[in-house]
């Protein structure tokens, strides 16, 4: 008997990618290009420069708060009807984002304030193993030709 159950909460999307990266810095900035490549393949230019700065700082906080040695973490963009959405996916669920306030001589702590500043929604999704921190814009209009 073979188990054929759909799952329970189907995600359909415009457009879909997912690449997985191992925890390095320079896959930071990877992630990033790619994701801003992605904005502009998929009829969004105008969107490319927010969704790459989302990526980079979702990437910086896995990177740094949520990876664990050899295990990759996975960026993943979506488009749905006008929503682009950036969630990058990391193996440390028990190391959860808390927004920060940082002091004016603070070197880091400044990620999600950014996150919160660009995006139009954005959240938390606690996995079995690992979360995944998601933001999406919202972008007028339909894609180009």
């Amino acid at each position: 008997m073979t188990d054929s159950c759909p799952p329970a909460h189907p995600k359909v999307y415009d457009r879909y990618d997912a690449v997985s990266y191992a925890p390095y810095s320079q896959n930071i900035t990877r992630a990033r290009r790619h994701v801003a490549q992605l904005a502009v393949d998929w009829g969004h230019p105008g969107a490319a420069g927010d969704a790459a700065l989302l990526a980079s700082e979702l990437c910086t906080n896995a990177l740094l708060h949520g990876c664990l040695r050899d295990r990759l973490f996975r960026v993943e963009t979506s488009l749905k009807g006008n929503a682009l959405r950036v969630a990058v996916t990391d193996p440390r669920g028990e190391r959860l984002p808390i927004p920060y306030t940082a002091a004016s001589d603070d070197q880091f702590g400044r990620g999600l304030l950014i996150v919160r500043a660009l995006a139009c929604r954005w959240a938390v999704e606690k996995l079995t193993v690992g979360k995944t921190i998601w933001a999406e814009l919202d972008i007028p209009g339909s894609p180009g030709p």
